[in-house]
């Protein structure tokens, strides 16, 4: 099974934590051993937020702040690749073209960013697409997509399952801005819509939610395709 995992900004803190490194890297171990092959994007961070605010306040451009965010994630997964010895490709790829010369040779392949204008979500999805995944997962610090922000609006709802086209208009109102993308962005959206890869969003707070997302357990919202 092909899978793709995004590992969300709030596993990066200012300060890294090796344990908490060690104990994802556990888990992505064990679905490699159990056949899946793994390609995991990994986000900013706080580190990548710090940095685009204080290149916002200099003046930068937000194609600027989109290069160094890009910078920060590679670090990270680095981070990752630095624990994870002959299981990892040994260099975050920076390219689709790297990426898939790095599937092949079955190892997990760890990637960053890409491209300025493109959130690490839309990487995910698109890396998903390049190597036809059957599984793209959004590990992030909320159990789901909800009706409203449940840390603002104590009755917002989750939803199970959403369409792309209407989790598309629950976003169309937000300014996005580099370092910004909240759960999934317009260019993600619309590539789970053409790709048609199930997506999972779960709460990767625990590396359990993880491993159960990957062995298709019911976890999360899922978001399926409305061209489907």
């Amino acid at each position: 099974m092909k899978t793709v995992i995004k590992l969300g900004g709030h596993l990066f803190p200012c300060k890294p934590t090796p344990e908490k490194i060690s104990a994802y890297a556990e888990t992505l171990k064990k679905l490699r051993e159990l056949g899946h092959r793994l390609i995991v994007v990994t986000g900013g961070g706080r580190v990548a937020r710090t940095y685009i605010d204080a290149a916002r306040r200099l003046g930068a451009s937000e194609f600027t702040c989109d290069l160094l965010g890009i910078e920060v994630s590679r670090l990270n997964a680095r981070l990752f690749i630095a624990n994870m010895s002959e299981d990892a490709y040994p260099e975050p790829v920076t390219s689709l073209s790297m990426l898939l010369r790095a599937f092949e040779t079955n190892k997990i392949v760890f990637l960053g960013g890409l491209q300025p204008g493109q959130s690490t979500n839309a990487v995910g999805v698109l890396s998903a697409e390049a190597v036809n995944a059957d599984l793209f997962i959004n590990a992030t610090d909320v159990d789901g997509v909800y009706t409203a922000d449940p840390e603002v609006d104590p009755t917002a709802k989750k939803l199970e399952i959403v369409r792309t086209d209407e989790l598309l208009k629950m976003l169309l109102a937000k300014k996005l801005l580099a370092g910004s993308y909240a759960l999934f962005d317009p260019v993600a959206i619309k590539l789970v819509e053409r790709s048609k890869i199930p997506t999972r969003i779960i709460d990767g707070r625990n590396p359990a939610n993880i491993e159960a997302a990957a062995k298709g357990k019911d976890v999360g919202t899922l978001i399926v395709s409305a061209a489907q």
